[in-house]
């Protein structure tokens, strides 16, 4: 997902690698994988199609394929467009707390801002306005889960300024959903109740827009429902896969 690394996969590697193969990676511009050179102020953006090629990549390198992939948010733009395009590479494609849109115009001044900020001072003088949108008010507001909210926070935090340059590739999509036609592979669609990023129409249209599609509605969870909903989330998963 956006803004963070695989390690928000941690809970889901736990409970598959004992019956699977686990790869998780981080997409360029995040985490440990690099970020394209240029000044910090020159705009560049990363992407969705690159970040898409690259996976594509990854998964022919490694031979990976025909794998399951698992994609949150950013994770999922990526995964619709492996199952549309190279469907030679997927068994199935798990897609949580995503869409096929662009970004609602409605969004998008916000969102330019906070990344503007971003990219001059460091997500640091931002984290407050991002958390909540990363996260529902049932983790947020959970005082057991304190810790772990600060653990993100400062993750979040931790990101380089040229992180803006993945954001700028988020914000700027284009629309996926005439391709979402070509989409054939079993696909599980997974969706929190508390998701602020993306709202509940949004994962709905895209369920009718891949034939055959599985829909799932957590009570809960937020944008990063990996972390807010671990157990939930994996079983649905698992459920998932072991028909595969």
């Amino acid at each position: 997902g956006l803004l963070w690394s695989a390690r928000m996969y941690n809970a889901q590697i736990a409970a598959l690698a004992d019956r699977y193969r686990c790869v998780a990676y981080d997409h360029r511009g995040q985490g440990r994988s690099e970020s394209p050179r240029g000044d910090i102020l020159d705009g560049h953006g990363i992407s969705i199609e690159q970040v898409y090629l690259d996976a594509v990549s990854l998964i022919e390198s490694l031979k990976l394929g025909p794998c399951h992939f698992v994609g949150l948010s950013m994770g999922g733009f990526v995964g619709q467009r492996i199952a549309a395009r190279r469907p030679d590479l997927l068994r199935s494609l798990v897609l949580l707390e995503t869409a096929a849109d662009p970004e609602p115009q409605s969004n998008v001044p916000k969102y330019r801002t906070l990344n503007k900020i971003a990219r001059l001072g460091g997500l640091s003088f931002v984290a407050g306005q991002v958390m909540p949108i990363m996260f529902g008010d049932s983790f947020l507001k959970d005082p057991k889960r304190k810790k772990q909210r600060a653990e993100c926070e400062r993750q979040l935090k931790n990101n380089g300024r040229s992180i803006y340059k993945a954001v700028n590739g988020v914000i700027e999509r284009e629309d996926f959903e005439p391709e979402l036609r070509k989409i054939e592979v079993p696909t599980l669609i997974v969706h929190g109740e508390e998701d602020r990023a993306i709202v509940r129409e949004r994962a709905e249209r895209l369920h009718a827009g891949i034939r055959g599609s599985e829909f799932v509605l957590l009570p809960k969870g937020g944008h990063s429902s990996t972390i807010e909903e671990p157990e939930l989330v994996n079983a649905e998963i698992q459920r998932f896969l072991a028909s595969r």
